[in-house]
């Protein structure tokens, strides 16, 4: 069987915890700071566990992790 190849994009975003969660920053951190909350800014900082849901699918683009 061949080889499967890892989306470039996933691999630069999402890594995979040594019990096979996926890991990936807050969402909604780019720009806009002056219209968001003090709360969510706080909220957002450092990483977050994805969903199963969404785990399930950033999986199959990183057969190798």
């Amino acid at each position: 069987m061949p080889k499967l190849k890892t989306k470039s994009g996933a691999k630069k975003r999402f890594k995979v915890t040594g019990t096979g969660k996926i890991v990936s920053a807050q969402a909604g951190k780019q720009h806009g700071m002056i219209k968001r909350t003090t709360k969510f800014i706080r909220k957002a900082r450092g990483t977050t566990t994805l969903a199963e849901q969404d785990a399930k699918i950033v999986k199959q683009f990183l057969p190798y992790k």
